[in-house]
């Protein structure tokens, strides 16, 4: 087997990655898009705007349309009028897309466990504190 380059391992590996949280994403009924905005629901200090969360996941807005149906309809969001700007609408997060959203968070977490069980401890460190280097560069 040929040397691959770094960034075909990494594309490799991401997607093993991902396989395995959608697998575990499955039974919970949800797919990554919605976990994605159950996260950033969770995380955020308040009830975000239809346009701030499309912004927070970096899609356009009307993409976003479908995957906050889907949270409604499974009762882990819901939408309200903003009271500040009666023409915006706010994504509220139910008590069950809180518990959902940590259900999420502990799939992404055991799919990562399962990927990187062939590392010891250090190197996994190790790998956390390269890639962490790696996007710092971005922010």
């Amino acid at each position: 087997m040929g040397e691959k380059e770094l960034a075909e391992l990494l594309h490799l590996v991401s997607r093993r990655l991902r396989r395995g949280y959608v697998d575990r994403l499955v039974p919970l009924g949800l797919n990554p898009g919605q976990a994605r905005a159950l996260r950033a629901l969770a995380e955020a200090p308040e009830p975000l705007r239809m346009v701030r969360l499309a912004d927070e996941l970096r899609i356009v807005p009307r993409s976003l349309t479908p995957v906050v149906d889907a949270l409604e309809e499974a009762g882990l969001a819901r939408r309200e009028v903003d009271p500040a700007n009666r023409r915006s609408t706010l994504v509220v997060i139910t008590p069950e897309g809180r518990r959902m959203a940590e259900r999420a968070r502990e799939a992404r977490r055991d799919a990562g466990q399962d990927l990187f069980t062939v590392l010891t401890e250090e190197q996994r460190d190790q790998l956390r504190d390269l890639l962490g280097l790696v996007e710092s560069q971005f922010r």
